[in-house]
């Protein structure tokens, strides 16, 4: 991102007339080329004249209608490449329009007010920090209503300096999001040298710091620690230990309490509400949020052994929320030098020699605009009994127990046409309420795209007939005249709460009567299969009617339901979104290899195989209960066939082809390996040992961490479940674990995640590659010694009745004599 990146596109301003109504009236630098009375009605939406201020969003090249080129003014025609095949295409960017309506009260005039609309047109998603910058635009345009106020807007905008801000992957997005450190990355603002290479010089970058003797420490760790080295001391005598030049396991100095990363000793350097060290409990709790590690939401204290980790819970039992890490001067990264969040990239925008701040937030998606909250959409639409119209498979896939929020998400995937009715609300709230629709639909910009292509925030009369001809649009509506409209499947009403099913949807989306071909035959393996039992005769007529209950649907909207009553911020009912959608796709993609014998957009469905030679590692969607998966791929094979006619089936499908050709892991599903070492009933010394060993010798460098990283969502344990593998029984498995801690902790987000196991984990892990290294050093150190004077072999002739001459040679024969 440079300085001069073209951040603004064009700046608009539209005014109301007494006689000719909404007008257009400035454009700048130049003219768009769309229809101008359309651009105007956008701007002012219905009842705009009974709010002081609105906010509006649209977007310009959706459809033929509103579609201008070039992107940038002044610039050349641009056409981006967005095929779904990987062709390039006659596309241009989407724009994203922030506006801003203004109603000023004015006696004198003819309507007793005056409304203005100035509007920016943007290629960024993260249109919400422009909306400083605009209101004092648009309070100077009152002061002085000129074409130059659109000038200066337009230069001050596009003055914006986002040069030294980092351009993170999707890997490192989707860690950022996912944690709610603010020191997440520092390493990238410039706070600290470059991600670490192993050792450096042959000595480590994890230097041991002195200590004072009024610091705090945990005694368990201390004593342990003390006991090793008094031990390692005994044993090897005076022999000095020189850390070696290559990657290896930390040394002791490293892991000492007060320097080391791992283990987090100091709690000096940790801020707590009470003013108190918090220490390791701290750390885990702001790397980890407010989230617990179980999906479930029962509250427990804490027995850590650090004296500090009682205080990581309040009085009422709920966790803390996350706290900041402050300046400390061992912490060899100095995240702690970044005072503000690194969530964030901190700049300004100059408008008339006033510095306004500005915010950048750095784990954006296309798909994510705007400054949208998924608890608003949920808290509104939280009520099954405000759902009537007729049950469709597609969108009702538990039956009349759907929640309206799943029917929304079956209504975005499968492709039907929703509009969103805010009657005598502001329009900026109905486009939020559509924005966030789209996320959630996506999972959060994560998984799916193609929702904000077919989006119109904010939606009016003037142009019905080009948006209503989009297919599959999601639109926000404040005039109530489109509730009696036909050419809706879903209308929700932001007022009431209530969701509404279109009563002709049957004979807009006809569906077959039975289940599609193959799944009959899943369900009545399921309902045969020895691993459950039918416990009465309604089971059994339940199960022999196929009618298979989509429960997951419904504990995990409880789920969700449930982190909102406990207060839990909006982040984590995101992530808990992306982990939705992703396991949608997981499971649409077996569900496409059951009925067609192959999947475009997944891997191949397979368990572990330990016959050949080299051990076959599984892949695909693993469930624990194979009849409960038939079942759910049954009660899902609707909205699942729906979905796989739409463009987001397409663009998951061109998706998938890119990855495996550019992710860093390659060759293996590292998502089945997690799955099955954190949710697995049983599993053989042989799987663990090849997953482990596969994941050691496939994330090495930074790139592999950090995909392996986005993995590990926080709330879900992040790597808790791989370091219950340092107390397997088998030594390989123990060996291949502390390899892969010790490529993550080469890299500064690695140590924040290796910082978020609790005591016992961290100290195994410490405990065995300190001694794994004093082994191979001592080994290194006989190799290199000289081997000491052998003398010749003399055997006496009471041995073997023989006395042998120093000069001759001694075999040993085949039958075990001497020749």
């Amino acid at each position: 991102m440079g300085s001069d990146g073209g951040h603004c596109s064009f700046v608009l301003l539209a005014e109301f007339d007494i006689l000719a109504g909404a007008q257009l009236k400035y454009q700048f630098p130049q003219p768009l080329g769309v229809d101008e009375s359309v651009l105007a009605m956008s701007m002012l939406p219905d009842g705009a004249e009974t709010q002081l201020d609105d906010w509006t969003i649209f977007f310009l090249n959706q459809t033929a209608f509103n579609t201008i080129s070039p992107v940038l003014a002044l610039d050349t025609p641009e056409v981006k490449t967005t095929a779904l095949d990987g062709e390039p295409a006659q596309k241009p960017d989407l724009l994203c329009v922030l506006n801003l309506v203004r109603t000023k009260h004015d006696k004198t005039l003819d309507r007793g007010a005056k409304v203005l609309a100035l509007a920016i047109c943007t290629r960024h998603p993260f249109i919400q920090i422009f909306k400083p910058v605009l209101l004092m635009a648009l309070d100077d345009y009152f002061s002085d209503p000129s074409q130059d106020c659109l000038a200066r807007l337009f230069d001050a905008v596009n003055s914006m300096n986002l040069s030294a801000a980092p351009i993170l992957t999707r890997n490192e997005k989707m860690v950022m999001r996912s944690s709610d450190r603010k020191d997440i990355f520092a390493e990238k603002f410039g706070h600290g040298p470059p991600p670490l290479q192993g050792w450096n010089n042959g000595k480590s970058l994890l230097q041991h710091r002195s200590t004072n003797s009024g610091e705090s420490f945990s005694s368990f760790e201390e004593g342990i620690l003390m006991r090793n080295k008094d031990r390692d001391e005994a044993t090897m005598g005076a022999v000095s230990v020189q850390q070696p030049t290559a990657q290896s396991s930390p040394s002791e100095a490293s892991f000492s309490l007060g320097g080391s990363a791992v283990w987090v000793g100091d709690e000096s350097g940790l801020d707590t509400a009470s003013g108190e060290g918090g220490g390791e409990a701290d750390s885990i709790i702001s790397f980890v949020g407010s989230s617990t590690v179980a999906s479930t939401h029962r509250r427990r204290r804490s027995t850590d052994a650090s004296s500090g980790s009682s205080q990581a819970h309040a009085k009422d039992g709920m966790l803390r929320p996350s706290m900041s890490h402050t300046p400390s001067s061992f912490d060899p990264y100095m995240r702690s030098g970044a005072v503000k969040d690194t969530h964030f990239f901190h700049t300004t925008v100059v408008y008339k020699d006033h510095q306004l701040p500005i915010k950048m937030p750095l784990a954006t998606f296309p798909e994510e605009v705007g400054d949208y909250s998924l608890i608003t959409l949920i808290k509104a639409f939280s009520s099954q009994t405000l759902v009537s119209g007729p049950l469709h498979p597609h969108l009702h896939t538990n039956g009349p127990q759907t929640h309206p929020i799943i029917i929304l998400f079956n209504a975005l995937v499968t492709g039907k046409r929703i509009i969103f009715l805010g009657h005598k609300k502001p329009a900026g709230e109905v486009s939020s309420f559509v924005l966030s629709a789209c996320a959630l639909g996506s999972g959060c910009g994560a998984v799916l795209r193609g929702f904000i292509e077919r989006s119109f925030p904010y939606a009016n009369l003037n142009n019905k007939d080009e948006w209503e001809a989009v297919p599959a649009y999601i639109a926000g509506v404040t005039n109530p005249i489109f509730k009696s409209s036909p050419t809706w499947d879903l209308l929700l009403d932001i007022s009431a709460g209530s969701v509404t099913v279109a009563r002709d949807i049957h004979t807009t989306y006809p569906t077959t009567g039975g289940m599609p071909l193959g799944i009959p035959s899943l369900v009545r393996s399921a309902t045969f299969s020895t691993e459950g039992s039918l416990g009465s005769e309604e089971d059994m007529v339940r199960a022999g009617n196929a009618k298979a209950d989509n429960n997951a649907d419904n504990l995990f909207i409880e789920d969700i339901k449930s982190a909102i009553e406990y207060h839990y911020g909006e982040s984590l009912v995101r992530v808990r979104f992306t982990e939705y959608v992703l396991r949608f796709v997981r499971l649409a993609s077996r569900y496409e290899e059951d009925m067609t014998g192959s999947t475009k957009f997944g891997y191949p469905s397979s368990a572990f195989d330990n016959r050949a030679p080299n051990p076959r590692l599984g892949s695909g969607i693993v469930f624990n209960d194979e009849s409960a998966g038939r079942k759910e791929l049954a009660a899902n094979s609707h909205r699942i066939e729906a979905w796989r006619k739409t463009n987001s089936y397409e663009y998951i499908c061109a998706d998938f082809r890119n990855a495996q050709l550019m992710d860093a892991i390659q060759g293996f599903d590292v998502s089945h390996q997690l799955f099955r070492l954190r949710n697995a009933k049983s599993m053989s010394d042989a799987e663990v040992s090849t997953i482990m060993r596969t994941l050691a010798e496939n994330v090495k460098t930074y790139d592999q961490v950090i995909e392996l990283l986005a993995y590990l969502m926080p709330h879900g344990g992040g790597l808790l479940h791989i370091a219950f593998c340092l107390f397997h029984q088998k030594e390989s498995v123990r060996e291949a674990t502390v390899d892969l801690f010790n490529q993550l902790r080469a890299y500064p987000v690695g140590v924040l995640f290796l910082q978020a196991l609790n005591h016992f984990q961290r100290y195994a892990y410490v405990r065995q590659a300190h001694a794994r290294e004093k082994r191979l050093v001592v080994e290194q150190q006989q190799y290199q010694q000289p081997p000491p004077q052998q003398q010749p072999p003399f055997y006496s002739s009471t041995s073997f009745n023989r006395t042998y001459s120093t000069d001759r040679m001694v075999t040993p024969t085949i039958n075990g004599g001497f020749q």
